[in-house]
């Protein structure tokens, strides 16, 4: 599966270094993509803790290499249904005000590098909650790449009534 942009766009080293770098993720088979300068690791999620009384966004903690990560549903974030079963969840570790997360994805893809002037406003029929999360979006010949705007993300947490 090619995961050029649409337009084809094969430009100069000098153009090219420009590009910024996403990873890409899949949940509940969206295309997501987050800025590789935010991601610090990509691991298999196993043992999450669960926390109660939590926000339902928060699956739990685990420990990654004796450091306490807060795993977080990007499915309950984005308001998809839960997953069935499955042997093995993936996540990607960020850091965000000094403490580490870990979202929950279905699989974890490639990397992209595309030009920044390629990204496109969120449609405006993109749900309302989506939108909140998404700096914009990517036309790839055979898909849509949402960017996912990793603060708008995390800082639900921050806003948790007492």
């Amino acid at each position: 599966m090619s995961m050029t942009p649409a337009n084809g766009n094969s430009a100069g080293a000098k153009a090219f270094s420009r590009h910024i770098e996403y990873i890409t993720v899949t949940v509940a088979g969206q295309l997501l993509g987050l800025a590789i300068d935010r991601v610090h690791d990509v691991f298999v999620a196993s043992e999450i803790t669960s926390v109660p009384l939590a926000s339902p966004e928060i699956a739990g903690l685990l420990n990654l290499r004796g450091r306490v990560v807060t795993a977080i549903s990007l499915r309950k974030r984005l308001h998809l249904p839960d997953p069935e079963a499955s042997e093995r969840r993936m996540a990607v570790g960020l850091e965000y005000h000094g403490e580490a997360y870990g979202l929950l994805v279905d699989e974890v893809g490639e990397v992209l590098k595309l030009d920044p002037e390629g990204l496109q406003p969120n449609p405006v029929h993109m749900d309302p909650r989506w939108a909140s999360l998404s700096e914009g979006v990517y036309q790839l010949h055979d898909r849509l790449l949402i960017i996912l705007d990793v603060e708008s993300v995390l800082k639900f947490d921050t806003q948790l009534a007492a």
